[in-house]
């Protein structure tokens, strides 16, 4: 099969096209020929091994755990674990995988979930990982409810163009902020209102929830925005020093939540089943649309990766296999 692979971490030529052998699923995994894979900023940290607390999460201290690249993906079941009782060779599946960024992938059968028949394959492989992260912010670490009021920072991008939507279709009243070239995307998306950071401070509320997508503002300016026990769910981060970059932000909000009325949640998502299940039922429904900015082939990975991390995309970015 033809497959993205890198054998040591660094900047975007240390990826290269590579014929290689297909992965033998383990008996809880299937084995699916990729059709496209999803491009999200985690993709660019696991390349570089920046921030160096990616490699102390196990993905390799000196080179990466796995040759191949990609979580997200969306494709056909070619082969299914001997354990494997829910999904059928011939299945349409969207999920987390191992090494997405190749002709065929491994996945977890707990990872994956059915396609719904409207959806293409780049749509459906946009959705894993951004589309349950935001659904796992709002519903589980934010606990929103109709009518209350979110702010959504990073509105425009990956997550937050699915956090949106979510947020709308959940009765909420949402408001976005973006950069100047995404105000027109995030209204349609479903934001009562829309913040240009680039011409305006971030203010009104104060918020019931904050959910602030891989942002790098202060967690003193952030809870100045919530209710006196409102919600900040902070999904990532960037910026910070060599070894914990953007982690940083995220472990002292942790110390810091018991010590105040409000509530500071790092947000750590994982795909399951019941979780993609339900992100396939509201695209289904027309309630969430991927938004997807650029499309790239296979072969040029190291540019899409590159193009996430620089541009800022609108939504997201995924390879087409």
């Amino acid at each position: 099969m033809k497959a993205i692979v890198q054998d040591a971490y660094g900047s975007g030529d240390v990826l290269h096209l590579e014929e290689t052998g297909p992965p033998t699923p383990s008996s809880d995994e299937v084995l699916v020929r990729v059709h496209a894979a999803g491009v999200d900023p985690g993709v660019w940290h696991l390349t570089t091994g920046r921030p160096y607390m990616v490699r102390l999460m196990g993905f390799g201290l000196r080179t990466p755990k796995s040759r191949v690249p990609g979580m997200a993906f969306a494709g056909e079941i070619e082969a299914v674990g001997s354990d494997v009782t829910d999904f059928s060779v011939g299945d349409r599946v969207f999920g987390a995988g191992t090494g997405t960024f190749a002709e065929y992938a491994r996945a977890k059968a707990s990872m994956i979930a059915v396609m719904p028949d409207s959806i293409t394959f780049e749509s459906a492989a946009a959705a894993p990982v951004s589309a349950v992260t935001a659904l796992q912010g709002l519903r589980d670490a934010g606990h929103l409810t109709a009518g209350q009021r979110v702010l959504v920072i990073g509105a425009g991008g990956g997550v937050g163009s699915f956090a949106v939507q979510i947020a709308h279709h959940l009765g909420a009243h949402v408001t976005g902020v973006c950069r100047t070239a995404k105000v027109d995307l995030v209204r349609t998306l479903g934001a009562d209102e829309v913040i240009d950071y680039t011409t305006q401070e971030i203010a009104g509320g104060p918020y019931d929830l904050v959910l602030d997508t891989a942002g790098n503002r202060s967690l003193s300016v952030l809870r100045r925005l919530l209710t006196e026990h409102g919600t900040l769910v902070l999904v990532g981060g960037e910026g910070g020093d060599s070894l914990l970059g953007g982690f940083d932000r995220q472990l002292r909000a942790a110390i810091l939540s018991p010590m105040v009325g409000q509530t500071l949640k790092p947000l750590m998502a994982k795909d399951s089943t019941a979780d993609l299940q339900a992100i396939a039922d509201l695209m289904a429904q027309g309630a969430i649309v991927p938004v997807i900015d650029r499309a790239f082939p296979l072969a040029q990975a190291a540019e899409a990766i590159d193009y996430v991390h620089a541009a800022g995309p609108a939504g997201k970015v995924v390879l087409t296999v």
